[in-house]
């Protein structure tokens, strides 16, 4: 199959966001049976068109979405391809629909946050020949949102590098901890965006729980707006916690940190559809603690690879678990190797590549 793949407007490909993670590590996948090209948008230093990993990347103009949305549209005009992905944008995945009325367009939707329960919206949804969603609980909160489309819906979990996220040996992980200048103590890693709906104040609070029983360092690892990134250093010195936080990091660098733990946590505060990072944490053979919200839930079984917790708000369940995992090394071990053999099992991007192309093919004459 010849098979385009168009990226949302916002980040150049390839990118750090889950979106721009998932877009290329499925494109790379998939351009080993098939020819793939990916759009995305133009951004200094990188060329228009390039060939990488044997996935054609072409870079098209934009600096807004209306912009975007018409060099997507005068390109495939100039194309011809046999499946289109649009991933993310209803309303761009309509309008290439529109345009190309007898090719198969599939929609991929990695969240709610661009499906608003709006009249614009469930008509840009219907023109899709399918929808994919991350996950079962995502599945359903569009099924409920837009009742009709229920028939159109279906689940495509998500992955993870298996090779490049994967457990270190005890000398290679103290080599990492030393390289990342980590204290000799109980490492708690978060991965993500820097913002509220997250949980870092509340993980901030469980580490400050726990620093009374064990000591502790957090890893925050992410960007996110200065005032906010400010006040959640404040309420740490305030609180006596140790936290390093790191800023962006590179998606390609990631897994060093992950590497370098001992333990980490996911503690959003509002539904999440899949959870990227906790699959990464388990690939790495790290024990998970998340939030018992959305899609975690259809990754992390509670005490079988990664634990759950209920009370999500509060410091003090989170701060539980930390404690059982820092004063059980063995138990901490076991949830680990557990978590990474279940991803070795489900979350690699080769399933979730072979669950989109049965989809494409589905959509075939």
């Amino acid at each position: 199959m010849h098979i385009c793949i168009i990226a949302p407007e916002k980040f150049p490909m390839p990118g750090d966001g889950s979106v721009e993670i998932c877009i290329w590590a499925i494109a790379r996948k998939l351009a080993r049976q098939h020819k793939v090209t990916v759009l995305s948008r133009k951004s200094p230093g990188l060329p228009e068109s390039a060939e990488v990993e044997q996935v054609r990347i072409i870079r098209l103009s934009s600096g807004s979405p209306e912009r975007y949305l018409a060099s997507v549209l005068a390109f495939l005009e100039e194309q011809r391809f046999d499946v289109i992905q649009v991933d993310n944008r209803p309303l761009l995945m309509a309008a290439v629909k529109r345009r190309q009325p007898h090719t198969p367009v599939l929609l991929f939707l990695h969240s709610l946050t661009f499906v608003p329960a709006d009249s614009r919206i469930a008509r840009s949804l219907n023109r899709a020949d399918l929808i994919a969603a991350n996950s079962h609980s995502l599945q359903q909160r569009l099924s409920r949102r837009f009742p009709g489309l229920s028939k159109v819906i279906r689940v495509v979990p998500l992955g993870a590098d298996l090779t490049r996220f994967s457990p270190l040996e005890t000398s290679e992980k103290l080599h990492i901890r030393s390289l990342c200048q980590l204290p000799p103590v109980f490492t708690v890693l978060f991965v993500g965006r820097v913002i509220p709906r997250k949980g870092v104040p509340v993980l901030i609070r469980a580490v400050r729980l726990l620093n009374t029983k064990l000591p502790a360092q957090l890893v925050i690892a992410g960007g996110g707006k200065p005032p906010y990134i400010r006040r959640l250093k404040q309420l740490a010195r305030r609180l006596g916690v140790s936290v390093f936080f790191t800023g962006n990091i590179a998606h390609e660098e990631i897994h060093r940190l992950y590497q370098a733990a001992d333990c980490f946590v996911c503690p959003s505060q509002r539904h999440e559809s899949f959870g990227l990072v906790n699959v990464e944490a388990m690939a790495s053979g790290l024990p998970v603690i998340a939030s018992n919200i959305g899609g975690i839930r259809e990754i992390i079984i509670s005490g079988h690879n990664g634990y759950l917790v209920d009370r999500y708000r509060e410091a003090a369940p989170f701060a539980r678990r930390l404690l059982q995992l820092g004063r059980e090394p063995q138990r901490a071990a076991g949830i680990g190797l557990q978590g990474r053999s279940d991803a070795l099992q489900t979350f690699g991007w080769e399933h979730t590549a072979a669950a989109l192309e049965e989809l494409y093919r589905s959509l075939l004459p």
